[in-house]
């Protein structure tokens, strides 16, 4: 039962099923997994582990996938919470997340050799928050608190940014000039959530502005759209993805609101029996911060529990990559291209 817009690739152990049997089915979704920007940051630590050797300091995780931060670990990256955690001129890399410019100051201050392997997208939203904020804008910043991105994002214009986090937040707010405010989002947030908040500061704020181009970022925005798309087709989805990443979180959200149950998982010795039961047909995706052998991974317990169809659904084909950090494109002739 194809939907339009997605194409399958279906795979079938060889043999007859037994007559008595129920064919139990795997649909692995596509885009799935890792981003540009996840891909530009794990690049980045890698690289500059060989170019320069351990100890290489990483403030905050990397990305916010467990796996992931295990393996640079091992290979000799050391990851901090704080700079002050950091000896004075060593070299620190700041994670895909992004940080405020009183981190940058502070490593200034302490002389550190700073490589930035923030997402470009993130990039953008600060640079967006600069200018509204120069240009007399109250800025209202649609995010989940106490995450990395949104910090770094609150501290470029402190005094002219307030957060939301849902519509209620919206209809506490008191601004001083009406007239002259603009919106930005973080760029992991749910489609439908923001889209929500978004008309209700429209109501509220008939002149209220927003970026030129949407903040939520393309792989957000991808795997949001195959889960919806799959969710009719489904008994269960589970996610591939750490608790603290948003944008498997919103995954999971997102399917759940469509009725079906779904589940997020680190990896596959996460899965349990309740999870499966009365499901034939189970959705399999990744948060963008996964890496793929654990969906494979994944996919070969699944088999093992008796789920022996495959079929894959690509929604939409993702051909994107991010440059390195100037100081380290020059070290190496590769441009990594994600592949999920």
């Amino acid at each position: 039962m194809p939907l339009s817009g997605l194409a399958y690739d279906t795979e079938t152990p060889a043999g007859p099923s037994p007559a008595n049997s129920v064919q139990k089915k795997i649909i692995l979704l596509k885009p799935r997994g890792f981003c540009a920007g996840v891909v530009r940051a794990i690049d980045v630590v890698k690289i500059a582990l060989d170019l320069y050797g351990a100890p290489i300091y990483v403030r905050k995780e990397i990305v916010h996938n467990r796996h992931v931060v295990d393996e640079l670990r091992t290979a000799g990256a050391i990851f901090v919470e704080e700079l002050s955690e950091v000896p004075e001129g060593a070299r620190v890399i700041f994670s895909a997340h992004g940080v405020s410019p009183a981190v940058r100051a502070e490593a200034k201050e302490r002389r550190l050799q700073v490589i930035d392997a923030t997402c470009p997208l993130v990039t953008k939203v600060h640079l967006e928050a600069v200018r509204f904020a120069k240009q007399g804008y109250t800025i209202i910043l649609i995010g989940h608190r106490d995450h990395d991105e949104v910090i770094g994002t609150l501290g470029e214009a402190p005094e002219s940014t307030i957060l939301v986090s849902d519509v209620e937040d919206v209809d506490r707010l008191q601004i001083p000039d009406p007239d002259k405010m603009a919106y930005l989002t973080q760029t992991t947030l749910s489609l439908d959530e923001t889209s929500d908040i978004v008309k209700r500061l429209r109501e509220r704020f008939p002149k209220i502005i927003g970026p030129k181009t949407q903040d939520i970022c393309y792989a957000t925005e991808n795997r949001q759209l195959a889960v919806k798309a799959v969710a009719p087709l489904c008994e269960a989805l589970l996610v591939v993805g750490s608790q603290n990443s948003s944008n498997s979180r919103r995954l999971v959200e997102v399917c759940e609101k469509a009725g079906v149950p779904a589940y997020l998982l680190d990896d596959s010795s996460e899965v349990r029996a309740e999870m499966l039961k009365g499901a034939k047909t189970v959705a399999v995706t990744a948060g963008a911060s996964a890496p793929e052998h654990l969906v494979q991974e994944l996919i070969s317990h699944l088999q093992n529990e008796g789920y022996t169809e495959l079929e894959e659904a690509e929604i939409k084909e993702e051909d994107v990559r991010f440059t390195l950090p100037s100081d380290l494109e020059s070290f190496t002739p590769r441009l990594h291209r994600v592949r999920t």
